[in-house]
C-alpha cells in the first residue's frame, strides 16, 4: 500500500537529493487553479535546486510517495472532496479506496518510511489556542518527534499558540533551527517575539549538523524555521487583526478538529482580501528553495 514512483525509488537507491512535499496545501490550501499552478510550481522549484520532488498523496488504495501530473490535477480539481489525512486516518481511506490528501504528519510518517531526509512545507500545525481546555494539539508535533526528517517551515501556523507549540517540541526533544534567524518565525510574518537557541546562516554547516543528529540515532526530526522574505512580508497590525476575528467566529461556531485549520486559513484569505494567499505562497516556495537546496548539499557530504 505504500508505493514509491520509479524516479524517487532511483534518486533515493543513488544517494540523490529527495524533497517531500504534503498535497493537503492543493486540496484544501488553496482554490482551484491557484492550487494546481501552485503544486507544479513547488515541483519545478525543487528540480531548479538539482533535487527531486516527491509529493504524497492517497491515490485510491495506495499511499504514493512521489505523484504523475495527471494525480496532481485530480487532487488540486477535487479540492475539498478530497479527504484530509492525518495518520489516524491513512488505513480507512486506504482500505475504502479513496483519494486523500496527507497533512504534515502523514506526510512525515510516508516520507520517512521510504527514507527521505526533507521535506518542505508552509507552516506546521502545533498546539491550538485554548489547548489548556479543548487538549486540540496537532499530530504533526509528535510524528516529527518521530521521523528522521528536517522539516523546513516558516514556523508554525500564525493562528495557533507558538509559545506553547515551542514548549512542545522542547518536551519532545525536537531541535528547532533558525536558517538565517535567531527568532521563531510566524507564519505569515518574520517575526513572532520567540527567541531561538540555535541558528546556521551556511548551508553546508546546517546539513553537517543534521548529519551528527542522524548519525546519534536520535529517532527526533529537526525543525529548520525559515522565515518569509522580507519582500513578501504583510503588515502584520490588520494580518493579526484578521486572525484574531477569523478565530473569534470559527469559537463562536464551535469548529474544531481537522475543519478547523482550513476554515481559519480561508477567512484569513477573505477578510485580508486574498494578501494572506499571496503571502503563503511565497514562503512556501521559500521554504521548498531552502529544502532542495539543504538536501543537495546534505547529498554531497562524505559518507
Amino acid at each position: 500500500m505504500l508505493y514509491c514512483s520509479e524516479e524517487v525509488r532511483e534518486a533515493l537507491a543513488e544517494g540523490r537529493a529527495v524533497v517531500a512535499l504534503e498535497s493537503t496545501i492543493i486540496s484544501h490550501g488553496m482554490p482551484w487553479p491557484q492550487n494546481a499552478e501552485t503544486a507544479f510550481a513547488l515541483e519545478a522549484l525543487v528540480r531548479e535546486q538539482g533535487a527531486v520532488p516527491a509529493t504524497v498523496a492517497l491515490t485510491g488504495g495506495q499511499l504514493k510517495v512521489g505523484l504523475q501530473a495527471d494525480e496532481i490535477e485530480r487532487l488540486a480539481r477535487k479540492g475539498q472532496e478530497v479527504v484530509k489525512c492525518s495518520l489516524r486516518d491513512l488505513a480507512v481511506v486506504l482500505q475504502r479506496g479513496q483519494w486523500g490528501a496527507t497533512t504534515v504528519a502523514a506526510t512525515l510518517f510516508a516520507a520517512g518510511a521510504v527514507g527521505i531526509r526533507f521535506f518542505a512545507t508552509g507552516g506546521i500545525g502545533g498546539v491550538h489556542r485554548g489547548a489548556e481546555r479543548s487538549m486540540d494539539v496537532s499530530a504533526d508535533l509528535p510524528q516529527l518527534a518521530r521521523s528522521q526528517v528536517a522539516l523546513v517551515s516558516a514556523g508554525a501556523k500564525a493562528v495557533l499558540d507558538l509559545a506553547r507549540t515551542l514548549e512542545y517540541l522542547e518536551t519532545l526533544g525536537v531541535p528547532v533551527i533558525g536558517y538565517g534567524t535567531k527568532e521563531f518565525p510566524a507564519f505569515y510574518t518574520r517575526s513572532s517575539g520567540l527567541p531561538l537557541l540555535y541558528r546556521y546562516d551556511v548551508l553546508r554547516d546546517l546539513a553537517k549538523a543534521l548529519k551528527k543528529q542522524w548519525s546519534l540515532s536520535l529517532p527526533q526530526g529537526v525543525l529548520i524555521a525559515n522565515p518569509i522574505p522580507k519582500e513578501y512580508e504583510p503588515e502584520a497590525a490588520p494580518l493579526q487583526a484578521a486572525v484574531e476575528r477569523a478565530l473569534e467566529e470559527a469559537f463562536a461556531q464551535g469548529l474544531g478538529g481537522k475543519e478547523l485549520t482550513p476554515f481559519l486559513l480561508e477567512r484569513i484569505r477573505q477578510l485580508t482580501g486574498g494578501l494572506s494567499l499571496s503571502a503563503n505562497i511565497r514562503l512556501v516556495e521559500n521554504n521548498v528553495r531552502l529544502a532542495s537546496r539543504l538536501a543537495v548539499e546534505y547529498a554531497g557530504l562524505p559518507a
